[in-house]
């Protein structure tokens, strides 16, 4: 049963076999799969709607006066192909002619005809468009594609210029890229998937109806294939009806495609980036986190080459430069070793051009024994009285003065201490100077510290000038002086050696100019020049803390020009030079070589005998003053902690483990006499009881001071210093003891004497008598009572005895009671009969030997 309806021109059809159903004639369905980026894609339904063509019987005949109304055709059986409209010609507008009928259709107007003609040239248009657009995203392509291949080449040249460990990563990527090539060919030469469907079938039921209606059933056209992947250019532009239904035209997989489809047949591995040598600076000690930052390596990498060489190690860890330059030079690095220490690289010793040197006054240090007139040569030099101005009139502090000679040239002279504490600030001297002045007494000759400052100017490899001293004594003895220095490798001139000698007083002043004239000869000698344009290079002779200006450094320039502004660095302090003062007191504009002055400006108070510099920067200054201030504080944490060292050093900490110590804390004016207190304190040491200095400084005692003595039980010791208000207060409030010292010797005896204390008395025992032991008592409540008989010496009650058994002692203790006929006896002497009772023993024989002695404590001295 079939019935055709009038309006819309559907068919409803009822099939016994066959479900209701609606189907529009005249339409075609395809399905075209579109491909996009990454591997997507989309299935697009395409439905074309074929133009009804009027067929033999469906055209009905109209009256003549009504020519412009068509006769409505019905449906074709079977539609035509969708090009033959499209070509048709506008001039062909005559209707088909029936076969039966005779009637005729009518012809298209003109308005038809032009819209046909505009669509048509719209049409052509569009495609010549699409056309262009294609060919430009083709060329675009192919510049891309060019560009890519130029690059593949380029990496493909430095490929061949990396080192021969790669060979074999090469030759591995070289085969995988081979059988993905081959793989990827013969997939492309499929033209298409085996199970694509190439055309849809025309529906069974369309010719039997269109048969029965009378019309022709022509094929309906098969839809365009679905394209392959891979192959061909990729097409760009907009997906059309037109662009879609070509089928000259396959689409091909995307770029990105295809990169993730070789990634995958290679085994996702990365092409390897070009390796980069680069120069790494390697410390002394480095983190291993640290090292491969400057490498710009991963840290599992650095950590897998220790672990192969047998270290297992942390990210964390410290290694030493050496294992670091291993790891480094492995790794294809170049290597550049640094140390802390190059922080102070091109501070000294820069070499000056000969043409820039220039002469300079001689650094000239008085040297000699204690009490044998070095200050007061110099101060008679001077026409001063610096000696008058010292402590129990010796010389403890190093100074430094500059005169003017006879000849009108300048001389610095450095006058040193000769007690035996001063030794540093006698080497010290000796280090900074061009001459040395020995001073030797007249009537004491050679002693103990002259020949120290003998040893001191070999050392130091300087000239030897000799002054005989006190000639105007009456037990003056010069030939004594001459003939002793002999002894020690010092020839004078009169005795046919090359030191010169002169005899002086400084009391009454004379040879006073010749020696002035030696020392000028010497130096002319010597030839003695430096370059002052430069910057100032010198050594801290002495240093205080001064409680109105601050540190203060008395410094002798050896090199360059000091002036007020530089930058200055000596030890472990730097700071800017604020002002600097002569050795008279008056502030100077520049110090130039040889020149000693006061330098204001210092952070801390520097410590006597620091090389002084002047740096550009505070920066550096800062740089270099850490470095050595952490130098200093790790060997001060080595020595307190007792690093384990050498087998000889761990039995002196063995010896010395169970010694008592005697705290200190120590204040001086100066750092040198610090060094001075330090150096004879340490001489004290025995041991078994030692001075421990906890802390030393230049400058007056303060309330710190104070807490530290208080926290550490220690002793406070000023020398030349005295304590603040708020210190004195804070003193008295805990019970600190502060001594005050201005002569060494003074505080080297009382130390010793409290040290003396801590030793532990010796016992020493004195015999009193022996007794034999006649009969044995028992007494109620006491025990056991020996009768005896006094053989010798005296037997005292309280006393310390021994109970001898066969020559053995038995028994070692204390007699509790002592009798003589039942009266209690305070002593009982030789000849005499006893009873005697031993504090906690009972077991006496007849016969035992009583020995009775005293044990006295002697109290010790170092």
């Amino acid at each position: 049963m079939t019935e055709t309806t009038k309006n819309s021109g559907e068919k409803l059809s009822v099939t016994p076999t066959k479900t209701l159903t609606l189907k529009r004639g005249g339409v075609e369905q395809g399905v075209v799969r579109q491909s996009f980026s990454h591997g997507r894609s989309k299935a697009v339904v395409v439905e074309k709607v074929k133009r009804r063509v009027a067929g033999p019987g469906e055209i009905k005949a109209e009256p003549a006066a009504a020519p412009d109304r068509g006769a409505a055709p019905k449906r074709a059986g079977a539609p035509a192909k969708a090009t033959a409209a499209a070509a048709a010609p506008a001039t062909a507008a005559p209707a088909i002619a029936p076969k039966s009928s005779g009637v005729v259709l009518r012809t298209l107007t003109e308005d038809e005809r032009n819209a046909r003609a505009h669509a048509l040239a719209d049409a052509r248009q569009r495609e010549t468009e699409e056309r262009e657009r294609a060919e430009e995203e083709a060329r675009v392509r192919r510049s891309r594609e060019e560009a890519d291949r130029a690059e593949r080449a380029a990496a493909e040249a430095r490929k061949l210029n990396e080192e021969v460990r790669r060979k074999h990563d090469e030759e591995t990527k070289r085969k995988a890229d081979e059988v993905a090539k081959k793989r990827f060919g013969a997939e492309t030469a499929v033209p298409a998937k085996p199970g694509a469907r190439p055309a849809l079938e025309a529906d069974e039921d369309e010719a039997p109806r269109a048969a029965r209606r009378g019309g022709s059933a022509a094929p309906r056209p098969a839809p365009a294939p679905k394209p392959t992947r891979g192959g061909g250019e990729k097409r760009r532009g907009r997906l059309t009806v037109v662009t879609a239904l070509s089928a000259d035209e396959v689409r091909e997989r995307s770029v990105a495609s295809f990169r993730r489809r070789v990634q995958r047949m290679t085994g996702h591995r990365d092409e390897p980036k070009e390796k980069i040598a680069r120069e790494v600076t390697i410390p002394e000690t480095i983190t291993i986190q640290e090292l491969a930052n400057r490498m710009a390596e991963r840290a599992v990498d650095v950590i897998r080459i220790l672990m192969q060489q047998g270290h297992m190690a942390k990210i964390t860890d410290t290694i030493d430069a050496d294992t670091a330059q291993l790891i480094a030079e492995e790794l294809g690095h170049t290597v550049r070793r640094v140390a802390e220490s190059d922080v102070e690289e091109g501070m000294f010793d820069a070499a000056d051009s000969p043409e820039s040197l220039q002469p300079r006054a001689p650094v000239v240090t008085i040297m000699g024994h204690v009490d044998h007139g070095k200050t007061s040569l110099l101060d008679a030099i001077r026409s001063t009285e610096v000696a008058a101005g010292e402590a129990g009139g010796i010389t403890q502090h190093i100074g430094a003065y500059q005169v003017t000679s006879p000849s009108g040239g300048r001389i610095t002279f450095i006058d040193t201490p000769g007690h035996a504490a001063f030794t540093a600030m006698r080497a010290r001297g000796a280090r900074v100077t061009d001459i040395v002045v020995l001073v030797v007494a007249a009537d004491d000759g050679v002693m103990p510290q002259t020949i120290e400052a003998i040893q001191h100017a070999k050392a130091a490899k300087v000239p030897i000038i000799v002054a005989i001293n006190k000639i105007d004594k009456p037990d003056a003895k010069p030939e004594r002086v001459r003939t002793e220095l002999l002894q020690h490798e010092i020839q004078v001139e009169s005795l046919g050696g090359d030191v010169l000698e002169l005899e002086v007083s400084a009391k009454e002043k004379i040879n006073l100019d010749k020696l002035l004239d030696t020392i000028a000869l010497q130096s002319e000698v010597l030839e003695l020049k430096a370059n002052p344009n430069r910057p100032a290079e010198g050594t801290v002779i002495e240093a205080r803390l001064d409680r109105g200006r601050g540190p203060v450094a008395t410094v002798l320039v050896q090199r360059g020009t000091l002036k007020p502004g530089d930058i200055v660095v000596a030890g472990s302090e730097w700071g800017r030079v604020r002002a600097l003062m002569s050795d008279t007191g008056h502030s100077v504009v520049a110090a130039g070589p040889s020149m000693p002055v006061e330098v204001l400006g210092f952070n801390g108070t520097p410590e006597a005998g620091d090389r002084l510099a002047v740096v550009d920067t505070e920066a550096r200054a800062r740089e270099i003053a850490d470095y050595r201030d952490r130098q200093k504080r790790e060997k001060m944490a080595a020595r307190q902690t007792g690093m384990r060292g050498s087998l000889e050093q761990m039995m002196s900490q063995l010896k010395t483990s169970g010694r008592k110590e005697f705290p200190l804390v120590v204040k001086a004016d100066v750092q040198g006499s610090i060094e001075a207190i330090i150096g004879a304190l340490e001489k004290l040491s025995t041991d078994e009881v030692a001075a421990r200095v906890i802390f030393a400084g230049a400058g007056g005692i303060t309330e710190s001071d104070i807490t530290l003595a208080e926290a550490s039980g220690a002793a406070v010791i000023g020398f030349n210093v005295r304590a603040h208000k708020e210190a004195r207060e804070a003193a008295e409030q805990a019970g600190v003891e502060i001594r005050y010292y201005d002569i060494i010797y003074n505080l080297v005896d009382d130390v010793k004497k409290a040290m003396s204390g801590l030793l532990a008395p010796t016992l020493r025992e004195t015999m009193l008598g022996n007794a034999a032991i006649l009969e044995i008592f028992k007494v109620s409540k006491v025990g056991n009572v020996a009768g005896c008989r006094v053989t010798d010496g005296t037997v005292e009650r309280g006393a310390n005895v021994r109970l001898i058994r066969d020559n053995v002692v038995v028994h070692q203790g204390k007699l509790s009671q002592l009798k003589r006929f039942k009266d209690d006896a305070r002593e009982v002497v030789a000849g005499q009969e006893c009873g005697m009772a031993f504090e906690n023993y009972q077991d006496m024989k007849v016969g035992d030997v009583i020995e009775c002695y005293r044990v006295e404590s002697v109290q010790r001295t170092l």
